[in-house]
């Protein structure tokens, strides 16, 4: 495999010769097919995690770290039932997903902190999160919230978590989630009509 040989990502979901071969050589401690098989991995999932963090992008790097030492550890156990690319990207969602767990569960904010004001409802949030047009308007709105408020937001509407899926991971309660999210989503609200 010379230097200049380029990986052709297979739109079927079966592995290919190559990403067998590619994966025997990295396994086989070959230093140009490790580079390749790390640039396979960057180019398969960076925008796939890039997404999933705004607004929080300066968090990627670290993130695909993650991402690159999982998949080449977890490589010896890669069984080639799918294609290269959907097994890293399978690694990936379970690292955004777990960078999520920890966020949420590390979070500091309580009821203590926040205005008494009782919470309200945003009917049209998820049409705002969802809307093209106005993305880059939420990515600022949510870059302005707490960290905790953004990425609850993120995981429930982008990411279509249920509270009892945000719940289960992050270690939290159920009724201590869905305050969050109604903390979270009012704080959105002001935040869009302050913008």
């Amino acid at each position: 495999m010379g230097a200049g040989s380029a990986i052709k990502i297979s739109s079927e979901t079966s592995v290919t010769d190559h990403e067998r071969q590619l994966v025997a050589q990295v396994l086989s401690k070959d230093r140009k097919a490790t580079a390749e098989f790390v640039g396979f991995c960057v180019d398969s999932v960076y925008s796939f995690v890039r997404k999933r963090l705004i607004p929080r992008v300066g968090m990627v790097d670290d993130l695909m770290q993650e991402i690159l030492l999982a998949a080449w550890q977890g490589l010896p156990k890669f069984r080639g039932d799918a294609s290269l690319r959907s097994w890293i990207l399978g690694i990936a969602r379970h690292k955004v997903d777990d960078f999520y767990r920890r966020r949420l569960r590390d979070s500091e904010i309580t009821e203590e902190n926040e205005p008494s004001a009782e919470p309200v409802m945003e009917p049209g949030l998820d049409r705002h999160l969802d809307a093209a047009a106005e993305q880059d308007r939420v990515e600022r709105t949510l870059a302005q919230l707490p960290e905790a408020y953004a990425m609850a937001l993120i995981w429930r509407y982008r990411d279509e978590k249920s509270v009892r899926e945000m719940a289960e991971l992050s270690g939290k309660t159920e009724k201590a989630m869905e305050r969050m999210l109604a903390r979270a989503r009012e704080n959105f609200r002001r935040e869009w009509d302050h913008a």
